[in-house]
């Protein structure tokens, strides 16, 4: 009889991978200070916000005038501090490449609104107006979310960590289901489809991590 159950409790886990993820306080300011220091970015102290959805962003004015945020969501569906520095990365390659200069600005992150593109309600209607609302609310478009993601990686490198830690970041989130797909939704959507972002971001990571 025990072993019935343990064979269950192993079965479980397989079919649950992120069950245990998760990241704390520490790991999150240990990533931030980091890819802070390699980029030259003021360092400040950054924000928790007690929210379920998985979100970081940049609130940028100017270079004297941001805060560094954080959901309580992000941190349990993330793994590893790399992926939590890609994060920070791909926000800070918003303010370096100039994106808050080219559009008005706004607390844009990783897409709180995402949520609403990952849960299919079958009812097409309602999914067009959820992602109107989304494309509303973010400033960045698809060009600039690639140029981030690209700027992510090389400032991953640069600070030490794994190249790769922005594409395990964005992989949490499609595995913990949370991204958005190619097709008429995402004809509404300011940032790539997953699985293509997923694919330029491995291109980025051999690219830069030689």
């Amino acid at each position: 009889m025990m072993k019935k159950y343990l064979w269950a409790l192993v079965l479980l886990v397989a079919i649950c991978p992120c069950a245990h993820a998760a990241i704390n306080e520490a790991t999150v300011e240990r990533a931030w200070k980091k890819i802070a220091k390699a980029d030259g970015f003021k360092t400040i102290a950054v924000t928790y916000v007690d929210d379920a959805s998985p979100n970081a962003w940049v609130a940028f004015k100017s270079a004297d005038d941001f805060t560094i945020n954080v959901t309580r969501g992000l941190m349990k569906i993330l793994n590893t501090e790399e992926e939590m520095a890609g994060v920070w990365g791909h926000e800070i390659g918003h303010v370096r490449l100039g994106h808050y200069n080219k559009s008005q600005w706004r607390n844009v992150g990783w897409n709180i609104g995402s949520a609403i593109l990952q849960k299919k309600t079958g009812q097409i209607g309602q999914t067009l107006g959820a992602v109107g609302m989304n494309l509303a609310e973010n400033g960045f478009s698809r060009r600039q979310e690639t140029q981030s993601d690209e700027y992510g990686v090389k400032l991953l490198v640069k600070a030490g960590y794994n190249p790769m830690g922005l594409y395990n970041a964005m992989k949490a989130f499609k595995d913990n289901g949370y991204g958005t797909k190619s097709g008429i939704t995402n004809w509404f959507s300011t940032h790539p489809a997953t699985d293509d972002r997923l694919a330029k971001l491995q291109e980025f990571a051999a690219k830069y991590g030689k």
